[in-house]
């Protein structure tokens, strides 16, 4: 029985083989540029044509956006203070322009940024050590029905994540697609939606630097027979967005509110503990 297992345990990971080599190819570029991969599957240039469209619709709603409040502010009275001077409105619509034109050059830098930060960090990690996916087979193999069913675990779980991964990638493209439609909350004083979506743009970000750094950390327990050890890291890399969101706490609109009344709710129970 145990040699029937092993021998079920060595043809799924060896099927397990033919997908980890591509994997590890071009992890970062996918992540932050994932519309060059769409399009290439794709076969047309699908993604700038949507960003082109959305940047359009976004520019158009912003200009409502301030005619609207200035209408409702200096002429209804309305909304916000008359007493304000326009120029102070006229500044946040510029800056709602600038931000949405400005921000593919702006996202290109910052990208660049992480990248080299990311392979900095997998330098370090990997020492210049290339994983071959066939000896770490063979020697989980070799090493008994326990380490083999680890293994097993250990390649699903990287096999889940390269999938977690590439939502992550497609999250950051919609959220780059959707940045101009978000700078119409920069036309209020509070910045609108647009503090948030910010703030989710980062949490993306760092969590696609996180997860590239932890998978070639365990790729890198795994070459030196620490296979548990591995899978915790994995698994850790799998946690890594739930993780990050116990302290990037997103605020603003509704859920601001949610937060703000929560909080409220805790300090009348805490205060009724203590007068009980």
């Amino acid at each position: 029985m145990e040699a029937l297992l092993m021998v079920l345990i060595e043809a799924l990971l060896s099927g397990v083989l033919e997908y980890m080599d591509s994997m590890l190819l071009n992890l970062v570029p996918m992540a932050f540029y994932a519309e060059q991969f769409l399009d290439q599957m794709l076969g047309r240039d699908v993604i700038s044509e949507l960003f082109n469209i959305l940047f359009s619709f976004g520019v158009s709603l912003i200009i409502l956006k301030f005619i609207k409040k200035g209408f409702d502010t200096y002429i209804l009275w309305i909304d916000g203070d008359a007493d304000t001077d326009p120029i102070l409105y006229l500044t946040y619509l510029v800056k709602a322009l600038v931000v949405a034109i400005s921000f593919p050059t702006l996202y290109g830098w910052m990208a660049t940024i992480v990248q080299n930060l990311t392979d900095k960090l997998l330098n370090i990690i990997s020492q210049g050590v290339v994983v071959d996916f066939t000896s770490i087979i063979t020697g989980i193999v070799s090493k008994g029905l326990l380490t083999g069913i680890v293994g097993v675990i250990f390649f699903g779980c990287l096999l889940y994540l390269y999938v977690k991964f590439l939502q992550t990638g497609l999250e950051i493209l919609i959220l780059r697609l959707g940045i101009p439609v978000a700078c119409v909350g920069l036309v209020d004083s509070d910045q609108g939606v647009f503090k948030t979506y910010m703030q989710k743009f980062f949490q993306a970000m760092i969590t696609v630097m996180l997860q590239i750094a932890l998978l070639k950390l365990g790729l890198a327990l795994v070459l030196n027979g620490h296979l548990i050890w591995a899978l915790a890291v994995i698994v850790m890399a799998l946690r890594t967005p739930k993780f990050l969101q116990e302290f990037i706490i997103l605020s603003g609109g509704q859920g601001g509110g949610m937060m703000k009344a929560y909080h409220a709710t805790r300090l009348v129970q805490m205060v009724k503990g203590v007068m009980k």
